[in-house]
């Protein structure tokens, strides 16, 4: 029988850079839970994300219930449930027994598990408070979460879309425009034309230095472009503008990527777990300051922070794209 390390986990199923919360305060648990499940029993991904799913629904029956010991404890399961969450994954990675199919019900199920829990947070507090505010909450909360996964989608299509076109410029081939995302597959040659025939010498390969970085999280944007350089591939570089403007934000990134904290500090998760884990245990503060409850400032101030992280995202793609156009602009004269 195979028997996992701790190592092991490490090194096959953690991503080279992710969300703070996830890195300080879920990995640590679910890595060592990870190698006892492994080596002990068949337990699959699947059978892990429906336990996720029941510790989900018990966390969504407490927070309905209301009452400061049952906030506390909806607050922990849910957490334990994210762990659950993210050992499923790993175990998936580490046995390679993962599938398309449960990639797909570990989304579904992640999603079902944060509305539920979150309107059974707002409801139950508004049944035992009547503060209408709490209702309010629940369609704001439930618009950002949906935003954030749109406009992450969208915006990955739209960078995919700006690769496209600049790759196949570099190439001397033709793109169809980057106004339509979907559109990333670069326009077949005219008729006639032959294609290159294998091994023959296409030019100096084309490196982007957003996927440089990507690939190489411990590099920052000069040494990315110095490695990209020195390899004789061309260099295209759409972040430039973003770069000049915000000069700190190389270093920033390096200290974060030391630990595997990616920079964007307020991602969905974080706000799931201060919707959902943060904000009721502030439920605690009634012991020492009779009638306080911070469940609704928490709850705002994730809302706030994850909004300004999209605009963040959204305002970097504004200047990569119009770094796209004057790259697009050099390569078509050259």
């Amino acid at each position: 029988m195979t028997s996992f390390t701790l190592s092991d986990v490490r090194e096959r199923t953690y991503k080279s850079r992710d969300a703070w919360w996830t890195v300080f305060l879920v990995d640590p648990i679910a890595a060592r839970l990870v190698v006892w499940t492994a080596n002990r029993t068949s337990i699959t991904p699947n059978q892990i994300t429906f336990g996720a799913g029941v510790l989900g629904a018990g966390s969504a029956v407490c927070f309905a219930l209301g009452g400061w010991p049952l906030l506390v404890a909806g607050a922990l399961l849910f957490h334990l449930s994210f762990v659950l969450d993210c050992m499923d994954g790993k175990i998936a990675r580490l046995k390679g027994t993962g599938s398309v199919f449960g990639g797909w019900v570990d989304f579904v199920f992640d999603r079902i598990r944060f509305f539920g829990c979150m309107l059974a947070l707002l409801i139950g507090q508004w049944a035992a408070t009547g503060e209408v505010l709490f209702l309010l909450l629940a369609p704001v909360v439930t618009f950002l979460d949906l935003l954030r996964y749109l406009n992450g989608a969208q915006v990955g299509k739209t960078r995919q879309a700006m690769r496209t076109q600049l790759r196949a410029a570099a190439e001397g081939r033709e793109s169809e425009p980057a106004d339509d995302p979907e559109n990333t597959e670069p326009a077949p040659a005219p008729e006639g034309a032959e294609a290159p025939a294998a091994g023959e010498d296409a030019g100096a390969p084309v490196v982007f230095v957003e996927e440089v970085l990507r690939d190489n999280p411990g590099l920052d944007h000069d040494q990315a472009h110095a490695r990209t350089a020195e390899s004789g591939a061309r260099v295209i570089d759409v972040h430039q503008g973003f770069t000049r403007k915000f000069s700190w934000y190389g270093r920033l990134r390096s200290a974060l990527l030391r630990s595997r904290v990616r920079p964007h500090l307020f991602s969905g998760i974080e706000f799931e777990m201060f919707v959902c884990v943060v904000a009721p245990l502030t439920a605690l503060a009634s012991l020492a300051v009779p009638g306080a409850d911070l469940v609704v400032p928490v709850i705002v101030l994730s809302c706030a922070a994850l909004a300004a992280f999209e605009l963040l995202i959204v305002y970097k793609l504004w200047l990569a794209t119009r770094d796209f156009a004057v790259e697009l602009a050099r390569l078509r004269e050259d």
